[in-house]
């Protein structure tokens, strides 16, 4: 899973010393452990949404989605965490 990072600490517009345009390519943590660590705290710290860490960060939420299923883990959009799925 690939996301932009935004070289201003995530804020609009990519902007980086007054006016030089960057984006970073970076990749999410390609382990499931960590990246459900990694997700559910962004999810926990900065963000009201899935839909909103993925777009900010440029993330596909289905994909997200799908590796953290294969974990056996599941969005629940009311508590905006992944939970195990029981």
């Amino acid at each position: 899973v690939l996301f932009r990072s935004r070289g201003n600490g995530g804020k609009d517009p990519l902007m980086v010393d007054n006016a030089l345009e960057e984006e970073v390519l970076l990749m999410l943590p390609q382990d499931p452990n960590i990246l459900l660590s990694y997700v559910n705290t962004k999810l926990r710290d900065q963000y009201g949404s899935l839909e909103g860490l993925c777009e900010d960060l440029g993330a596909d939420p289905g994909q997200v989605v799908r590796d953290l299923a294969g974990l056996g883990y599941r969005y629940d959009c009311e508590r905006n965490q992944f939970m195990p799925i029981s």
